[in-house]
C-alpha cells in the first residue's frame, strides 16, 4: 500500500528527527522545515498529504503558515503540534484549518493514530486536552476577536518586526521595499491604536504571532 506524504516542520531539529523515525514505518517523510517561510516553499515544492507543523515557529508562525497553505492546497491535512494547553488555542488551530490536534508530550503515542484518522477524513483531537478545553476552544470567536485585525501580510511584518528584525532584513524576505514594510508597520500602529515597538512586540505575543 501506498505509504502518505508527510512533511514535518517544527524548529527543533531533535524533535524532527524523532518525529521522523516514529512515523517513517507507515509514512514517507518527503521533507522537513525549521520555521514558518520554509515550510511555506516546502510545502509548494514537496505537494505532501499531511503536514505535521508546530504553532510557535520562527519567521512565520504556524496558524499563519497554515492559512497560506490552505489556500493553495485546500487539500492538504493540517496536524498541529503545540506545548500550548490554552483552552482556546483548539479552535484558532482548527480555524486555521487543521485536521488534528497534538500536544507535543502525546507526540509519540498518538502522532500516527492522528494521521490515520485524518487520512480518513475525520479529525483528530489529543484526549489530553479536556473536553472543556475543546469545547470552548470550537465555539464562536470571542468579542475580542472581532476587533480591527491586521491582514495577513501585516501579521508576517508584525512577527518580523517582534522578533527583531530590521525594515532591510524583512523587505529582503517578503520580498517588497523598505517603504512598503514601513508602510505596513504604521498601518498596523494606527489600526490596533500601539504607541511603540514594545506595543507592538506585546501585541504579538498575546495574539500568539509569536511566542515567548
Amino acid at each position: 500500500m501506498k505509504r502518505p506524504r508527510v512533511l514535518l516542520a517544527d524548529d527543533h531539529r531533535m524533535l524532527l528527527d524523532a518525529l521522523k523515525r516514529i512515523i517513517e514505518p507507515r509514512c514517507e517523510v518527503v521533507g522537513t522545515a525549521n520555521d514558518g517561510r520554509a515550510l511555506l516553499e516546502a510545502a509548494a515544492k514537496l505537494q505532501p498529504e499531511i503536514i505535521v507543523l508546530d504553532i510557535a515557529m520562527p519567521q512565520l508562525n504556524g496558524l499563519d503558515a497554515a492559512r497560506h497553505i490552505k489556500r493553495t492546497m485546500p487539500k492538504v491535512k493540517l496536524i498541529f503540534m503545540t506545548m500550548n494547553e490554552e483552552p482556546d488555542i483548539v479552535g484558532e488551530a482548527f480555524r486555521a484549518g487543521a485536521s488534528g490536534f497534538l500536544l507535543k508530550q502525546a507526540a509519540a503515542f498518538e502522532l500516527t493514530v492522528a494521521i490515520e484518522q485524518v487520512l480518513k477524513g475525520r479529525s483528530y483531537v489529543t484526549p489530553s486536552a479536556a473536553a472543556g478545553q475543546a469545547k470552548i476552544s470550537l465555539r464562536e470567536p470571542r468579542a475580542r476577536e472581532r476587533t480591527p485585525e491586521p491582514t495577513p501580510r501585516q501579521r508576517e511584518v508584525i512577527q518580523l518586526l517582534a522578533e527583531g528584525h530590521s525594515m532591510k532584513e524583512i523587505a529582503s524576505k517578503l520580498k517588497i521595499t523598505k517603504r512598503t514594510v514601513a508602510a505596513h508597520k504604521y498601518a498596523v500602529m494606527e489600526l490596533l491604536q500601539l504607541k511603540t515597538n514594545a506595543d507592538l512586540v506585546q501585541y504579538a505575543i498575546k495574539h500568539r504571532i509569536i511566542s515567548l
